[in-house]
């Protein structure tokens, strides 16, 4: 199966997906617009997190770095005067250097994933939607910032003009990930933010052509009006989408063929008949594993039908 992947959302359902079925099966597309380099490093958010799923290293609580990490280098560097942009465990420093090493030494990101891949001994296939740099930027009455400025920085706080991805146009999908999608057809869009996280992946030059020719599943990360969690809504809106299941599968329309949403939303099923999709309740909020598996069942049967 194929599953294009941000950094929250789809980490959770992947860690039901993986155990109803072999991981080895599994090819994660993960987006890249969030990557930066921070103290000489390339940190890449998404990926990682997802890195750190299958390997079983994630923090179960956050969702996002190492469990059980500490932050002295960042703690003693901020003591010296040198604030980073992003906070970084010192294990999860490790991850950063290693990957930084194999660019230096020539490798594209797809194969420093892949020896990092091995090295944690993950079966997945975990590639990043392209090898080219692409940065997702917020524009702002401060002006313009890259998404982690935006979010980690400034909090999630300034009001979003527009957002927009600087480098797409140069940008290409990676050859790893033109393979996977031509060997496969089955497509899962995970939980992810619509506008920054899958937003880039399905933003690369013909990637929507590819998608039209597959079988999209889209699991909504909003219930109701309010994103499960993150800033969806704010950039929804930037984008002149609803904030609803509704403005998903909106956003997704070109290709998508089947919305799954919360049995708890209250958008009405009859109002998806223009965007052409149909439409699948079940329980998407995934407070515990057993939820995620339930709802992997339900995903692999939805491609079988």
């Amino acid at each position: 199966m194929l599953v294009l992947s941000g950094g929250t959302g789809t980490p959770k359902l992947l860690n039901g997906l993986r155990k109803v079925m072999p991981e080895e099966d599994i090819t994660v597309i993960v987006n890249t617009a969030e990557d930066l380099w921070v103290s000489g490093n390339l940190v890449t958010p998404d990926i990682d997190t997802v890195l750190y799923l299958f390997s079983d290293m994630v923090d179960p609580d956050k969702w996002w770095g190492v469990k059980g990490d500490t932050f002295r280098t960042y703690e003693l560097m901020k003591s010296l005067g040198h604030r980073e942009r992003m906070m970084l465990g010192d294990l999860d420093r490790a991850t950063h250097i290693m990957r930084t090493e194999y660019l230096r030494e020539g490798h594209t990101l797809t194969d420093a994933l892949r020896k990092l891949s091995a090295s944690m001994g993950i079966r997945a296939r975990v590639l990043p939607m392209s090898d080219d740099p692409v940065s997702t930027m917020i524009v702002t009455p401060r002006g313009k910032m890259h998404f982690q400025d935006f979010w980690i920085a400034s909090r999630g706080e300034p009001e979003v003009l527009d957002v927009f991805q600087e480098g797409m146009e140069q940008a290409s999908i990676s050859p790893a990930v033109a393979e996977a999608l031509e060997n496969g057809d089955d497509v899962l869009i995970g939980p992810s933010n619509p506008i920054t996280s899958i937003g880039p992946i399905i933003g690369l030059p013909g990637m929507a052509d590819i998608l039209r020719k597959k079988n999209v599943v889209a699991v909504s990360p909003i219930i109701g009006n309010e994103p499960v969690s993150g800033p969806a809504g704010k950039l929804m809106r930037a984008k002149g989408l609803p904030v609803s299941s509704l403005g998903v599968a909106a956003y997704y329309r070109d290709f998508l063929d089947v919305m799954v949403i919360d049995q708890r939303d209250p958008v009405d099923d009859a109002m998806f008949a223009d965007i052409g999709c149909r439409v699948v309740r079940t329980d998407t909020l995934m407070k515990t594993r057993e939820v995620s598996m339930e709802l992997s069942r339900q995903l692999i049967h939805l491609f079988k039908a």
